[in-house]
């Protein structure tokens, strides 16, 4: 736990080809000078369901990169990526404990994020909207209803290169958002680390009446909730306010 005499510093490992998650993690912060958050990246550019876009995700490697990010005496390390949503939560329990023993830091992954929330907020029906392909789509909603969560609705945008995930425009988000809201899961889910959900969550939840939780918002809210500091502002998902 941070002491009241110095901020609290966030960890984050970052997807190498990400260009989201940097920038919208402090835009989330906005005006706060109590929390500082520091990066490192590892090669990430592609995602799909083949070794060569799993070995991208080598525990040894994040290993590494999480003991660099020790080096600057952080309150907590994230793998601020997805990619335990189609691996399976196991992979990222492994993994987190893996960092955790390694550097004496505890630690989290977008995907852990994502179970607290479901958790801590009683959500065991979602709408899932991803800029992936339907194949990596089908493999989330597997991993999630091994975990008590069933998808009630899908939508994948069809893309792979992560890269381009970072150019999907709010107007491409909101028909699918809306159409998945409609059918009245507990949460509608932005699962991406390198996808702007957060833009629109307030207008979303305002229209709508259906909670979102965005991946970038939900892995800083556990990184904040691990540190044991304030939460989020309401407008980046009611549920995730302090």
């Amino acid at each position: 736990m941070p002491s009241a005499a110095r901020k609290t510093r966030i960890g984050m490992i970052v997807p190498s080809s990400n260009t989201c998650l940097e920038p919208q993690s402090y835009r989330i912060l906005g005006d706060r000078d109590d929390v500082t958050i520091h990066f490192t990246r590892i090669p990430v550019t592609r995602i799909a369901l083949d070794d060569s876009s799993d070995k991208q995700f080598d525990p040894a490697v994040m290993r590494s990169a999480a003991e660099l990010l020790a080096t600057a005496d952080v309150d907590v390390i994230a793998w601020n990526g997805t990619s335990g949503s189609w691996l399976g939560a196991g992979h990222d329990r492994a993994l987190a404990g893996e960092i955790a023993g390694a550097t004496g830091i505890p630690a989290t992954t977008s995907t852990l994020a994502y179970l607290a929330a479901f958790e801590a907020f009683g959500i065991e029906r979602i709408g899932l909207f991803t800029p992936y392909t339907e194949d990596v789509n089908r493999s989330v909603v597997a991993s999630y209803e091994r975990e008590g969560i069933k998808t009630i609705g899908h939508r994948a945008l069809g893309l792979s290169d992560n890269e381009s995930f970072a150019r999907v425009t709010d107007d491409e988000m909101r028909p699918g958002s809306l159409e998945l809201a409609a059918a009245r899961p507990d949460a509608l889910v932005y699962l991406c680390t390198n996808l702007y959900g957060a833009n629109i969550t307030a207008e979303v939840e305002a229209g709508t009446g259906v909670p979102v939780l965005d991946s970038v918002a939900v892995t800083l809210w556990h990184c904040l909730k691990l540190a044991g500091s304030p939460l989020l502002a309401p407008r980046w998902g009611r549920l995730l306010a302090g």
